[in-house]
């Protein structure tokens, strides 16, 4: 699969740790920045890395910042993207079931390498559910489908 990875400076050390962990699972991986923990600010790594995606030029993404809640702000403002921040196995796999989340975020200080291989490899693995799922992601995607409830 073709992984791209951004993150800020905060979360360069985590990019480096699971950039070198999905290449050594075979995946291509396409890291997109920063190249050093100098101070950087994570909007330009999330419009990045949601250009690529949106662009085609990789199948999935991982957003890193310190909590990920920024990042994951950042890249969710392209609307060919769906970025998931999670925390753990299980909401990665309903952000793929339930929502095609093609991007998850992970914050650096708040989650650690064993966890975020775990929610990155439950990301990977997890098929999107379809069916009336579809509908509901067709309308994040495409405002003139959005219907007042």
């Amino acid at each position: 699969m073709r992984i791209a990875i951004a993150s800020d400076h905060a979360a360069f050390a985590l990019k480096a740790e699971l950039s070198a962990w999905l290449a050594d699972l075979g995946h291509e991986v396409a890291d997109l920045g920063p190249d050093s923990a100098a101070s950087v600010d994570y909007p330009d790594y999330g419009y990045k890395l949601a250009e690529h995606i949106a662009a085609g030029l990789s199948d999935r993404g991982v957003a890193l910042c310190g909590s990920g809640i920024g990042i994951s702000i950042a890249v969710n403002r392209n609307p060919a993207v769906r970025c998931a921040l999670v925390s753990e196995p299980l909401s990665a796999s309903l952000s793929r079931q339930h929502n095609d989340a093609n991007v998850i975020a992970l914050g650096a200080r708040l989650t650690g390498i064993e966890m975020a291989r775990a929610c990155i490899e439950t990301f990977l693995s997890t098929p999107f559910a379809g069916d009336r799922h579809q509908r509901r992601v067709d309308k994040l995607s495409n405002p003139v489908i959005r219907q007042p409830a």
